[in-house]
């Protein structure tokens, strides 16, 4: 819990900065502990900035002060599932070629299809996680 209250707090540094050259990542993730390994594992082994959020409502509250290059999204997310939130942030004009991941022990697998989402089932290899982050990203 401490790491993602540092990590909120350079969010809103990152926010009030210009840091247009940096590539973003929105991770939402509602259980707090794989937050923070995957926030680590993309701040240690890549070039990217990660912001780490809960919810989906914290999620549109995020993308009114960052345009993030990638969505990572748990598929079961309280009360606003990762496929409601998809297609919530894809409706907004600026985000509507924004990639997304998909997380979950089970996945909609024909729902992702039909938006281009990649899924991977969980738990995940973070190997496997940081070469679909680099390979949508390129």
């Amino acid at each position: 819990m401490e790491q993602y209250m540092a990590q909120q707090k350079d969010l809103e540094q990152y926010s009030s900065g210009d840091h247009n050259s940096l590539q973003t990542i929105l991770i939402v993730e509602d259980d707090v502990n794989i937050g923070e390994v995957l926030v680590q594992a993309i701040s240690q082994e890549t070039s990217y900035f990660a912001v780490f959020v809960q919810n989906g409502f914290e999620a549109l509250k995020t993308v009114e002060g960052i345009k993030p290059s990638l969505f990572i999204l748990d598929y079961h997310l309280p009360r606003m599932n990762g496929i409601e939130l998809y297609d919530r942030l894809h409706a907004m004009p600026a985000l509507v070629t924004i990639p997304a991941i998909m997380m979950s022990a089970r996945l909609p697998q024909k729902e992702l299809a039909n938006r281009q989402i990649l899924g991977m089932n969980k738990p995940i290899d973070l190997d496997e996680f940081l070469q679909a982050i680099e390979q949508l990203l390129e």
